[in-house]
């Protein structure tokens, strides 16, 4: 029999790749009936060289407006348990270490790297470190379909 998911994880950025991660998600909650679905965002407040407040504000208010997008979504498909988690920090450490414990997450989806080669060359992507240091099964989305 295969597993059933009870608390997915999926990581979303506001990229193509995470619109890609999100629909498949809502596939996956379907089919393990019952699940929660954690829609999660991390504000990557190391890519804000110097601390300016605006645009950490404006960085939240962009988060709270696709996350809650995909709530609603989410919810006229039919899901029942969907979550918002919004954090700020480090996406590869929070995901793979705190927000996936704190959530219980069976399963973490994420869409493939959106960083140019240079950036993933020198730092690794998120998704990389997701799927290197997560205690769960780990679906990296990379086509529409």
């Amino acid at each position: 029999m295969a597993n059933h998911y009870k608390s997915i994880v999926v990581a979303v950025d506001g990229s193509k790749e995470a619109e890609y991660a999100f629909r498949k998600s809502i596939d996956v909650a379907k089919r393990n009936k019952g699940s929660q679905l954690n829609l999660m965002n991390v504000i990557d407040t190391g890519s804000f060289s110097a601390y300016d407040p605006s645009m950490v504000e404006h960085a939240q208010q962009r988060s709270e407006a696709f996350l809650n997008d995909y709530k609603a979504q989410a919810e006229a498909e039919g899901l029942e348990q969907v979550r918002v988690i919004l954090e700020y920090g480090s996406p590869k450490n929070i995901i793979t270490k705190e927000l996936s414990n704190s959530a219980e997450a069976d399963l973490i989806i994420c869409g493939a790297t959106g960083l140019n080669a240079v950036e993933r060359f020198l730092i690794g992507s998120v998704s990389e470190a997701i799927v290197r240091s997560a205690k769960c099964d780990v679906l990296v989305i990379r086509t529409p379909e």
